[in-house]
């Protein structure tokens, strides 16, 4: 278990967050641990902030983040207040983790077996399957250093980085350069490539434009496994949510706040209900861009709105919620369909903004392994489609886009779901700027680029406005469900070794 420093120094204060999202409900529990009294305001009907869950005519689905990985992550988290995930929620890994469809017709499947993973990377290519070994050792290595030496433990300056131990350990890591150069010195066959790089697609980045050190995820993805939690990842936020009520932590949902004024030790959070909450700290897990340019006064605000225009954003999605009549035998719990040139797509998130007229995308369908989810006799799956964030959405477009996707599924996956469809929602670019004052309808935050990565993201603390503190996705260590339950971390201990 990671050490956390000494909280202390925040007992008896009162802290007010905004946003339940995991970053938000994870400083929570920890400030909360810590015997300060905390309040959580949160915009929407539901805590999860992206974990949202969609339940209608019998169906129930997780609107937002669905893969469960970094096991340990979790376990560490639970335990930091004497509890085991297993308290909450049961997990089944999945076998196979996931499947991929390529577009040519060619089809492979991810299992536990790394062994059988080993000789489907043979076959692809002479020499493969050693490489996948070599390729595995130094990913975990990447793992154990990084989320010890880079993960954990916040560097906020270059000198933290000039550190002799963090120099020490940082021997050997992948530092610099981008994924897509990393990959290129193990595997040339470009389906390989595709294969260790799709996880990038939840950090919110591109091969060449993602760094380097983001290997590590294959270990995640091969050696520690892909896992379904009880109750899906709503099922989660619902333990984590009892462990906070446990710790003390006071909720209100349906509570949007629309000001934030004062100064450390006199904070006044308003709602745009007309409620006023009275604290020493303030902690927001909103959107790091709506809360200083739509909470805060424009005097107590660190970037402008041309630092945010600047940034790169992680993709936003298109989003197709389905409950479907029968069975679809073609498709796994996590099913990818991947162009053979996955380049095009990328682009359209990255550098040319648009539809991508053949898009990659990402299948879930949760009751294959969990029949509670959906009807007897019926699937719950969700089409998942990275886009650019802060593109036109329109009804026109979501229609025309609907039916491209349905037709691609048909073509590359075989299963034609049109006529079977009984219940159906869509989810996008509008949705995420209006449900999550997401800035340019971004799904995930700040991207994970080479320029956007450590202290080259947002800080933790306010540098215009002492005792304001921000959690999440935008800032340290980033984007994804495990990186926002440690963002939580961060922030806690940034704010005890301020109040010593």
């Amino acid at each position: 278990m990671n050490s956390v420093s000494d909280l202390s120094s925040l007992a008896g204060s009162s802290v007010v967050v905004v946003g339940g999202g995991f970053g938000g409900l994870s400083t929570a529990c920890y400030l909360a641990d810590a015997g300060a009294d905390v309040t959580l305001l949160e915009k929407n009907e539901q805590l999860g902030g992206r974990a949202s869950r969609l339940e209608r005519d019998g169906f129930r689905f997780d609107m937002g983040p669905s893969w469960y990985l970094m096991p340990d992550v979790f376990e560490d988290f639970f335990g930091q207040f004497d509890r085991t995930p297993s308290d909450y929620y049961e997990l089944t890994r999945l076998d196979p983790h996931y499947r991929i469809f390529f577009k040519d017709g060619d089809r492979v499947d991810m299992v536990p077996d790394l062994e059988r993973n080993r000789e489907t990377f043979e076959s692809y290519e002479p020499g493969a399957g050693e490489k996948f070994d070599d390729y595995l050792r130094k990913s975990e290595k990447n793992y154990e250093i990084g989320m010890e030496h880079f993960v954990y433990t916040d560097r906020t300056t270059l000198s933290d980085f000039a550190d002799w131990n963090v120099m020490k350990n940082a021997r050997g890591l992948s530092l610099v350069g981008s994924m897509q150069d990393h990959v290129e010195r193990y595997f040339q066959h470009p389906k390989l490539q595709q294969i260790m790089q799709y996880t990038l697609v939840f950090l919110g980045g591109a091969p060449n434009n993602t760094p380097a050190l983001y290997n590590l995820m294959s270990h995640v993805d091969f050696n520690m496994g892909v896992y379904y939690p009880e109750g899906g990842l709503g099922g989660v936020v619902d333990g984590i949510v009892a462990v906070a009520e446990e710790l003390g932590v006071e909720f209100h949902v349906d509570s949007p706040v629309s000001e934030i004024r004062g100064r450390e030790g006199a904070f006044v959070t308003r709602t745009e209900g007309g409620s006023e909450f009275y604290s020493d700290y303030v902690v927001s897990d909103a959107d790091y861009r709506h809360t200083e340019m739509e909470l805060l006064p424009e005097h107590k605000r660190q970037y402008d709105e041309n630092y945010w225009d600047s940034r790169t954003y992680a993709p936003s999605a298109y989003l197709l919620y389905l409950g479907v009549e029968g069975d679809v035998p073609s498709l796994e719990h996590h099913t990818l369909v991947l162009p053979t040139d996955w380049d095009d797509h990328f682009e359209t998130i990255f550098d040319d903004p648009a539809w991508p007229g053949d898009p990659a995308y990402y299948l879930c369908v949760p009751s294959k392994t969990d029949d509670t989810v959906a009807p007897e006799g019926h699937s719950n799956l969700f089409v998942l489609v990275p886009i650019a964030a802060g593109l036109e959405d329109t009804p026109e477009q979501r229609e025309r886009y609907r039916n491209l996707v349905l037709d691609d599924i048909a073509e590359h996956t075989g299963e034609d779901l049109r006529d079977r469809i009984v219940l159906e929602e869509s989810f996008c670019v509008n949705d995420f700027a209006d449900r999550y004052n997401s800035t340019q309808g971004t799904a995930l935050g700040l991207a994970h680029t080479l320029r956007q990565t450590a202290l080259l993201r947002p800080p933790h603390h306010s540098e215009k406005m002492p005792g304001l503190y921000f959690t999440g996705s935008f800032t340290t260590p980033g984007i994804g469900v495990p990186m926002c339950l440690i963002s939580g971390q961060l922030t806690a201990e940034e704010m005890a070794e301020r109040a010593d």
